[in-house]
């Protein structure tokens, strides 16, 4: 492939992320609003995991890899969720406030930090054994259990309130197959633009001479968060940051967690760059959810453009670091 496919490949990649995207955001409030769980519930659980499926892909098919493959499935972990808080969260700031509910700063951003944390100790032998990768697999489903029982309790408090208050049940939107459909064509579109658009950006990197752990670290992990990027974007324009909240917070915790985890399990695999194994990359992270989490705090659960002016800066500062230093 040249220059000149690869660049077609990345524009028509982005023209289809955004459809889909589009489609996403509007069956997953549907969807939110025929169950009676808020959108925040939907985002951190369906979009979330249907976002983040190009990491699972990636992060899968890099520890096949007889060489390298390690470096290219954490890599892509680091710098997806780098990129989705500093990133995506910045842009969404950038283009309408984000607003965090009160729930979702005291339960699930702690959750993002403590299970980001957790993979320290797996992390600082240089070696995801599959024990570990089951480990942090069992992690994540209590937290989707936990998180789907949470979510019918306030379904059924909702439902009962709106019977006090004869609201009656009748949902806004009643068309389910629609509102599924739109989250399945929606998803399937976020992950064809994807891949479209990697391939074309892996191709212009390697012309370029960049490292394997570098192009995983910034096109890769960029390819695969745009997902997120662009639903995040298109539930901030329509004014649905729950949505854009759940996805970025659920992104990262599935990424950590099933990402990394799936890897192990599929082959373990051996850390060869020190930076990924516990190391500079791997704090990176870390400061960055912390920064994250320290902008809602500052804002009082909101993020506003000053913040995403700096989150931006930290995103484009971490990609200067990566590319010279």
């Amino acid at each position: 492939m040249n220059i000149g496919v690869a660049v077609v490949f990345l524009v028509a990649g982005l023209l289809i992320l955004w459809k889909g995207a589009d489609l996403l955001v509007a069956g997953a409030v549907g969807l939110a609003e025929q169950l009676g769980v808020s959108s925040l519930v939907v985002g951190l659980t369906v979009v979330a995991m249907g976002t983040s499926a190009p990491e699972v892909a990636a992060s899968i098919a890099g520890v096949l890899r007889e060489v390298g493959g390690g470096d290219l499935a954490l890599g892509n972990v680091f710098g997806s969720n780098i990129a989705n808080l500093a990133l995506v969260g910045g842009l969404v700031a950038l283009i309408r406030p984000l607003e965090v509910k009160r729930k979702t700063l005291f339960r699930e951003i702690p959750v993002m930090l403590i299970v980001a944390l957790l993979l320290w100790p797996f992390l600082r032998n240089s070696y995801m054994s599959r024990p570990e990768g089951l480990i942090l697999m069992a992690v994540f489903a209590v937290l989707i259990v936990i998180t789907i029982h949470t979510a019918k309790r306030e379904a059924k408090q909702t439902r009962d309130e709106a019977k006090k208050a004869n609201l009656g049940a009748k949902p806004k939107n009643p068309n389910t197959l629609k509102n599924v459909l739109c989250v399945i064509i929606g998803l399937a579109g976020l992950a064809l633009g994807a891949k479209i658009t990697v391939d074309g950006a892996v191709v212009i990197g390697t012309r370029l001479g960049l490292s394997e752990a570098v192009i995983a670290l910034t096109i890769i992990a960029f390819g695969t968060s745009l997902p997120e990027l662009m639903t995040c974007v298109v539930a901030a324009v329509k004014g649905h940051h729950d949505i854009s909240v759940g996805n970025l917070v659920g992104s990262n915790i599935f990424n950590t967690l099933l990402v990394t985890g799936a890897a192990g399990v599929v082959r373990p695999f051996q850390i060869e760059s020190q930076r990924l194994a516990a190391g500079a990359d791997y704090w990176i992270m870390i400061a960055v959810s912390a920064v994250f989490a320290g902008a809602v705090v500052i804002g009082k659960r909101v993020v506003d453009r000053t913040c995403g002016i700096a989150l931006v800066c930290m995103y484009i500062g971490y990609v200067v670091y990566l590319l010279f230093v």
